[in-house]
């Protein structure tokens, strides 16, 4: 059933990513979520940083003439977008050893949302540790357009040859229906699911949230810019090293805690909003070069008096870094879709 959980204990759960090599088939057809909207900001963004000469991408007066009437998105940035989607059932591949052929077929703009699909069409041996998958992968747009096909080959782990699955802390996959990573989507093909409804939490289970996310230098700046916190603590690297002994400044306190609560987001990720935080304590700043790890423990879920297709859930979370230094730990009260409600269908979402 391709489980998107390894069991660790009677009621403690893994977040576990990707299939082995030996799971793929040719015929198999993978619809990839979620999806993600371009702007023209990212578009601006990637020919800047990759010295894009190709101005009609950026210049908007220039594409009004064109046949385009506006600015085109950047097919180097469709692909990577494309290739970043198929990333929770391809997590376990090595690398990918050749592109075949990159078809762009419709114009991406300003505002397009891509979804990927991709067809297995082979897989064949190549050494112990490996195999190869020949696949094609599909860019679509909301409106369900085929805007780009990718063709390529990739040599994906072996079962427990990759790295992550070799640790003790993967056991076996927990067979229940409820923590499948896939539901039937249109033809048959295999949709990815993100988050548990609301039935599917039990009082007492704890769930280990993975991947985690290691803290970049750039973040600390950029984060308190953003966040209009121009405390000199985390925006000057000279002030935090002179008065507090610091490398690089720390991030700042919100971020952390957003930092540690998107972590959480692949179990709870059927929220459909928070409604209360408690007890939020910071045990120690964040800084460039720390790996955080998080955990939640269902406290409570009960029915919404005034939501039928809604239930509340209160759940604990934490996140320490890897050596288990706590970080952040909180309470929150969520309101979560049941089974059957919210937009997921509507979405293409399973």
């Amino acid at each position: 059933m391709f489980s998107a959980y390894a069991k660790l204990g009677d009621a403690e759960f893994l977040e576990i990513f990707g299939l082995d090599f030996e799971e793929f088939q040719p015929g198999q057809v993978f619809l990839h979520r979620p999806g993600i909207t371009l702007n023209a900001d990212e578009q601006m963004r990637e020919c800047m940083d990759t010295f894009n000469a190709a101005f009609l991408h950026y210049d908007a007066h220039y594409a009004a003439q064109t046949e385009f009437g506006q600015r085109l998105g950047v097919s180097s940035l469709t692909l990577q977008k494309v290739l970043g989607a198929t990333w929770k059932t391809f997590a376990r591949k090595d690398r990918i050893t050749e592109i075949a052929s990159i078809a762009t077929l419709r114009p991406v703009y300003d505002g397009t949302t891509l979804y990927a699909l991709s067809e297995i069409q082979a897989t064949e041996e190549a050494d112990t540790d490996c195999g190869l998958v020949t696949l094609i992968t599909h860019c679509e747009s909301q409106q369900g357009e085929r805007v780009a096909s990718i063709s390529y080959k990739m040599r994906v782990f072996r079962a427990g040859r990759h790295p992550y699955f070799g640790l003790s802390e993967y056991r076996s996959e927990a067979d229940e229906a409820r923590f499948s990573g896939y539901c039937r989507g249109r033809g048959g093909a295999l949709t990815e699911r993100s988050g548990l409804h609301f039935e599917d939490f039990r009082v007492g289970e704890t769930f280990h949230h993975r991947p985690g996310k290691t803290i970049a230098r750039e973040e600390a700046l950029t984060h308190a810019r953003h966040g209009l916190d121009w405390n000199p603590r985390f925006t000057n690297a000279n002030f935090s090293a002179e008065y507090f002994e610091e490398s690089t400044p720390p991030v700042t306190e919100a971020y952390l805690v957003g930092a540690a609560t998107a972590l959480t987001t692949r179990t709870l990720g059927r929220v459909v909003a928070n409604l209360e935080w408690r007890n939020l304590r910071l045990h120690r700043l964040g800084f460039p070069g720390d790996h955080l790890l998080a955990k939640s423990q269902i406290l409570e879920a009960r029915d919404s008096a005034s939501r039928p297709d809604q239930g509340l859930v209160r759940v604990r979370s934490e996140a320490r870094l890897g050596d288990g230094t706590p970080l952040v730990s909180y309470e929150r009260l969520l309101l979560v879709y049941r089974r059957g409600g919210g937009p997921y269908q509507q979405a293409g979402y399973g």
